[in-house]
This record gives structure tokens, C-alpha cells and sequence, in this order.
């Protein structure tokens, strides 16, 4: 088995992490650390991730002191990952028990070097209130409109990331989009998986809810890091939001 390094971004998560972490330590798949990411001031919730910790030895805490935003958190734990594989979580997102076996076979069989998958939202109560169907992208202009990536769902080679010198930005929302089309500009493809091997969590106050902040950095992501103009950045800030609009 090739070592799989999960990376898990914390912050103000309490009440779901642990769900999240356990189904990591879960996994069918054993050869994975666990980097734990913690971003928040809040030092009685990292004694919490401490305790949680205790739970596999596999569990590696990284603490950023002050926060820096689940991006640049990212970053870190990619820089400090021993594993061939990177996987991503976030710290309220689940997976089932086959997801990282399944995934690296996949893999495998075939040479990809990136992967994703199809998930399932689910609101607080676990309920399943929609699903996002997985697709082969093969190019930036596939997703340019529409970004259709779960970052809980990704599992990419580590030297993919290095080769490219890949970074999250430090965005409040849309970091992981930016990454992407950071990777489809290098000719990288995303290969999909069909099974929904994931729980997305729709959780409403989450940064990612937040509706006036997806704007601002969504059109960031066109006119900073795709260098459009502003009529162009525009355009494209409006389709990728109708886009998200035929999701709901």
C-alpha cells in the first residue's frame, strides 16, 4: 500500500469533527496520517482535537497559532505530508468506509494521477438533500462555468502538486477552484468516479454559504488568478452563478 496523507482544515467544526475524523480512522484503506490543520484561536476546541486525537496514532496535529484561512492551512499540511497520495476533508464532511480503497484502485488501474468522485449534500440532521454527479474534466474551459470538484472528494499524487508548485490562495471562498484550474491549466485531468463516496454538509453558517463573499471571490478567481478583464470576469462570475443556482 502507498501511504494516502489526509489533510483536514479545523475551524469552530466542534460539534461535526469528530464525525469527520472517525470516518477517516475508518477507512478500509489503513496505510493514511492524518493532518489535522488547526486554524482558530480557540485553544479549548484544540484540546478538544487533542482528546479526539488520542482515539489513532495515525493523527498528527499541526497548530497555526492564529488563523490563516483553510487554504494556506491546506498548503501546510501538504508541505509537512509524507504520503504518495493527498487527500482532501473538510472538517465537516464524511466518507464512506470503501471511499480511499476504492479511489486508489482506481487510480491505479488506470494511471491516473487526480481523482474525484460523486457526493451527496446532506444538511445538519444528515438528511440527504441532494447529489453532485462526478465527470471526467479534461480541460480549464470545462469548469470555467461551473465548477464541478468536491474538494472532500479529491485524492491527487503528491508529486502532481510539487511539479507544479500548485497552491491554495489565501480566499475566503473559491481557494479550492483556483487550485484547480491552477492544475487544468498544466494539462493535469480530473478523472471521476461514479459512486458517491462522500457526505457533503451544507451547514448554514458556514463561509461557504455566505452569498456576498462567494461574489467577491468568485470574481477574484477570474480577474486576479485567470487574468480576465472585467467584462470578462463578469460574464463568467455571472454563468458559474447561475450554474450553482440550477444545483439548489
Amino acid at each position: 500500500m502507498d501511504l494516502v496523507s489526509v489533510i483536514i482544515p479545523y475551524y469552530k467544526k466542534r460539534n461535526l469533527v469528530k464525525e469527520t475524523i472517525l470516518s477517516v480512522i475508518n477507512q478500509s484503506y489503513d496505510d493514511l496520517e492524518i493532518l489535522i490543520i488547526y486554524d482558530d484561536t480557540n485553544l479549548n476546541d484544540l484540546e478538544f482535537i487533542q482528546e479526539i486525537s488520542k482515539l489513532d496514532n495515525r493523527i498528527k496535529i499541526i497548530n497555526n497559532h492564529k488563523r490563516l484561512g483553510a487554504g494556506i492551512s491546506r498548503n501546510k499540511g501538504i508541505e509537512q505530508s509524507n504520503g504518495k497520495y493527498i487527500a482532501f476533508l473538510d472538517a465537516d464532511d464524511t466518507w464512506v468506509s470503501d471511499k480511499l480503497k476504492d479511489q486508489i484502485s482506481f487510480m491505479k488501474k488506470n494511471a491516473y494521477q487526480i481523482s474525484h468522485t460523486s457526493y451527496f449534500v446532506i444538511d445538519e440532521k444528515k438528511k440527504i438533500v441532494g447529489q453532485r454527479k462526478a465527470r471526467d474534466l479534461l480541460s480549464v474551459d470545462e469548469i470555467l462555468k461551473s465548477c464541478d470538484i468536491g474538494l472532500s472528494t479529491v485524492v491527487i499524487e503528491k508529486k502532481v502538486i510539487i511539479n507544479t508548485s500548485a497552491k491554495f490562495p489565501p480566499l475566503t471562498t473559491k481557494e479550492d477552484f483556483v487550485f484547480w484550474l491552477t492544475l487544468l491549466k498544466k494539462n493535469y485531468k480530473f478523472y471521476s468516479i461514479e459512486s458517491n463516496l462522500t457526505n457533503w454538509t451544507d451547514t448554514k453558517n458556514s463561509l461557504s454559504s455566505s452569498t456576498v463573499q462567494k461574489l467577491f471571490d468568485g470574481f477574484k478567481v477570474y480577474y486576479y488568478y485567470m487574468n480576465f478583464n472585467v467584462i470578462k470576469s463578469i460574464y463568467y462570475l455571472i454563468c458559474l452563478s447561475l450554474n450553482y443556482l440550477k444545483k439548489k
